[in-house]
């Protein structure tokens, strides 16, 4: 198979040397290989035999006409010289897009074949038991419990359930403080009565429990203190418990529920937050003969460190460890999108299987860094400008200022009561331009720096602060 591979000349010596080996012809068409133009490819591929091209995926250019008329098909390749070896390997076993730049491609297949491995996984495992039809434990994926804390006091809880459902969340976790009432529990539940999904029920209180019967199908929790008065009832309406030691040991406590004719068990050993035990209350997640909880949530909402790396390390300790329900929350701002990083480092373990390590999996949790960095050519240059100072008087733009912000995922700018909003930062500043509401080109400039910011507060679930550091 004969390939065209045009490139530019920043990046030829990369592409000579990922060419070597296969049947390609490298051609340089100008100073970048994004700016090839159709007529370009056009004299190319009229001057030799080609079975196909592979040009840059920095490239915008349409080809459709070119393929059309020559019968070549004409390719999208990676966006960074750097993996060019990398696409060219996956040649004839992967179908490159002429839309998709290749990298992007291939990471989206990646993605796809991880997510349909993970669901066969979960299909093939049997499960200890269910609840309501999600498999618990029997090397299933261990399964993520989303807590809303004092649900009986939340206007929207019927929203945010729904919401933690959908951010991953197998279980959520109604949790009832001590103010709460029977009604109140009664209330809550029946507002989310008709939703699929399983819901627990987290509180000591004998009384509470009772009211979240029927619907709740998993109580949090039963020990030697509130078992002898809540089990009968437990075991009568068939819920799953999970079983935290208090007085008694959690074995003895987990004899004493089984006595009661409760069948599905989930041991509670407690763990503790960091710089408060947390390496020794490890030592408590020995095989207590029945699905293991770790309360990872305990230890997350408790260290001021981003959630993600967090996460992804508890829930490889929970994994070697064999824990089949993994405790999650989002009580606090530096939290927010833990449920759908718990859900992703759950899959991750999953699919770790027996490999040693969770590596190339298909799936990660970057979100800043990156797995590796690419090595680009260096750029080319004779003279160098030093930049001016910029003055500190302002110029403001005769034709108005703005005023950013971000709402419900959408990025803002008012000015006069009139808003422009969109989800890239790109489209908002071509809307204004092409509305002709910027003069001044520092003006452009900077709407371009604030709303990307805006952009990546979003993206990163931070606030936003126009004028402000991030």
């Amino acid at each position: 198979m004969r390939i065209l591979l045009p490139t530019g000349r920043i990046t030829e010596e990369a592409v000579r040397k990922a060419a070597a080996g296969y049947d390609a012809t490298v051609v340089v068409t100008g100073e970048l290989a994004s700016f090839l133009t159709p007529k370009k490819l056009r004299d190319l591929l009229a001057g030799g035999s080609y079975d196909m091209v592979i040009t840059s995926g920095m490239c915008t250019a349409s080809f459709q006409r070119e393929e059309e008329e020559t019968g070549v098909p004409i390719y999208r390749g990676p966006r960074h010289a750097a993996d060019l070896p990398m696409i060219l390997k996956i040649l004839g076993t992967v179908e490159l897009s002429r839309e998709i730049p290749a990298d992007d491609l291939l990471t989206s297949i990646r993605q796809r074949e991880a997510a349909d491995r993970v669901n066969q996984l979960e299909k093939e495992a049997p499960g200890e038991f269910s609840i309501r039809g999600v498999k618990i434990g029997g090397g299933s994926r261990m399964k993520v419990l989303a807590e809303i804390m004092d649900a009986h006091r939340q206007p929207d809880i019927r929203e945010r359930v729904i919401r933690f459902f959908d951010d991953g969340a197998d279980i959520v976790d109604l949790g009832f403080g001590f103010d709460a009432t029977p009604d109140d529990v009664r209330r809550v539940f029946a507002l989310i009565d008709d939703l699929p999904g399983p819901l627990a029920a987290d509180t000591q209180s004998p009384d509470l429990i009772r009211a979240a019967f029927p619907r709740a199908d998993l109580i949090l929790s039963l020990h030697d203190g509130n078992i002898s008065e809540a089990g009968p009832d437990v075991a009568t309406c068939g819920a799953a418990v999970v079983i935290v030691p208090q007085n008694q040991t959690l074995g003895e406590t987990i004899e004493s529920a089984k006595g009661m004719g409760i069948t599905r068990l989930i041991a509670d050993p407690l763990l503790q937050p960091a710089g408060s035990g947390l390496t020794s209350s490890l030592a408590g997640f020995s095989d207590p003969g029945c699905p293991l909880f770790f309360g990872a949530g305990n230890v997350t909402e408790l260290i001021d460190a981003d959630s993600i790396g967090v996460n992804a390390l508890l829930a490889a300790m929970a994994h070697e460890l064999h824990a089949s329900i993994i405790f999650c929350s989002e009580h606090s701002d530096k939290t927010q999108g833990a449920i759908r990083e718990m859900r992703r480092a759950t899959e991750m373990m999953l699919l770790t299987g027996k490999r040693p390590y969770p590596k190339d999996l298909g799936i990660d949790l970057f979100c800043i860094k990156e797995k590796r960095r690419r090595r680009e050519p260096l750029l080319e240059y004779s003279v160098v400008t030093d930049v001016e100072e910029m003055p500190d008087e302002i110029q403001y733009d005769p034709r108005g200022n703005f005023r950013i912000g971000i709402e419900d995922g959408w990025i803002i700018a008012v000015r006069n009561g009139s808003a422009v909003r969109g989800k890239r930062w790109q489209d908002l500043l071509y809307t204004l331009l092409n509305q002709d509401a910027v003069s001044l080109l520092d003006h452009a400039g900077y709407l371009g720096r604030e709303l990307y910011k805006a952009e990546l507060a979003i993206r990163f679930g931070r606030s936003y602060e126009q004028d402000g550091p991030f």
